[in-house]
């Protein structure tokens, strides 16, 4: 699941493009800072950026302190303290509907309500069927790379449709997208239409790959003259849906050893022989959520030391030395050594 949240100024200019990442708790840190396509984030000049979910979003949200774009991150790892919200299996989903009432309704609460669209989408489509033909005409590839052997999948096609919400006082009720009228007449609406839009509800320079270029814009969804004033302030209660409670003794998912093996490109293990699958071999649910903290804490330490000795702004910090030694590594272990020394 993931939860955008975008200010437009309607009724004056456009304001500047400023955003903002809100962390869930203490021992979940933000994802964002570990993926590859998001490097540029770690730059030190953005460590401000980042903000604690229960200590500072709502507080924004009641102070009117939104920039006009904010990414929410959820809990992605199950404890018995602080449960999963990201509605991934096997996590209770009525966590995840409880999460985004908690947002809808500080958004809700807030005076920059009349400046919010809200949306919530989510990233595969959780293996249901769906009867509508995947999208390959005229679907081009975000930057032109191969996938490996044996299949060199060209990334030129789409896969099967995921939920997208949006949720806006701009919006007329029932509201519904089906396929967009432009830029191209094979344009689809995908998830690069987040990125798209925000270039040109913002007017920023450049599009990040063919494919945000290529998609279909959302903008349209904002189909009214003036704001409703209907919308309702709270939103039902989910009732619980799983009967136990977490398993923090629990192997790690596929999507949660990505995370640690992320995680260990900002701490430095990612120069280490274990790395990456020995990394994750026998760690658990509740040894993962302490690994990603430590390595997300020691990183924000380090720029934070960065900062205070006067380094450039738009400095990443890398915590790993060089390797002086000639141990071969394979091609993972090259690939998020970049991410974050850039060699």
């Amino acid at each position: 699941m993931l939860c955008l949240i975008t200010r437009f100024n309607f009724l004056r200019h456009q304001i500047p493009f400023l955003r903002s990442f809100f962390l869930p708790e203490h021992a979940n840190p933000v994802s964002n800072l570990f993926h590859p396509n998001c490097r540029n984030l770690r730059k030190l000049k953005y460590l401000k950026n980042f903000h604690q979910f229960d200590l500072h979003f709502k507080a924004h949200c009641r102070e009117g302190k939104l920039p006009n774009y904010v990414v929410v991150e959820q809990r992605y790892f199950d404890l018995k303290i602080l449960p999963g919200n990201d509605d991934h299996p096997s996590h209770d989903v009525s966590q995840g509907q409880k999460f985004v009432k908690e947002v809808y309704e500080a958004l809700r609460s807030s005076p920059q309500w009349n400046e919010i669209l809200f949306l919530i989408t989510y990233d595969e489509h959780g293996g249901f069927y769906d009867h509508v033909p995947t999208p390959v005409e005229g679907v081009p590839s975000p930057d032109g790379i191969v996938g490996p052997d044996p299949y060199k999948f060209k990334f030129d096609r789409l896969g099967v449709r995921v939920p997208a919400i949006f949720i806006s006082p701009w919006i007329e009720r029932g509201t519904v997208l089906h396929k967009p009228k432009g830029p191209h007449h094979t344009s689809q609406y995908e998830h690069s239409s987040i990125a798209a839009t925000v270039k040109k509800i913002f007017n920023l320079q450049h599009f990040l790959t063919k494919r945000d270029e290529w998609a279909g814009t959302f903008e349209v969804v904002l189909n009214r003259s003036s704001p409703r004033t209907d919308c309702p302030v709270t939103l039902p209660d989910a009732p619980k849906l799983r009967p136990d409670g977490a398993k923090e003794d629990a192997k790690l998912n596929d999507f949660q050893q990505i995370l640690v093996q992320m995680a260990a490109t900002l701490n430095g293990d990612h120069k280490k022989d274990i790395y990456p699958d020995k990394l994750v071999e026998d760690m658990t649910v509740g040894g993962a959520t302490k690994y990603v903290k430590d390595a997300h804490d020691a990183f924000c330490d380090h720029c934070r030391k960065a900062i205070d000795d006067g380094a450039d702004g738009d400095e990443v910090v890398c915590l790993a030395k060089r390797s002086t030694g000639g141990t071969t590594r394979n091609f993972a272990q090259k690939l998020f050594s970049c991410i974050i020394c850039d060699h």
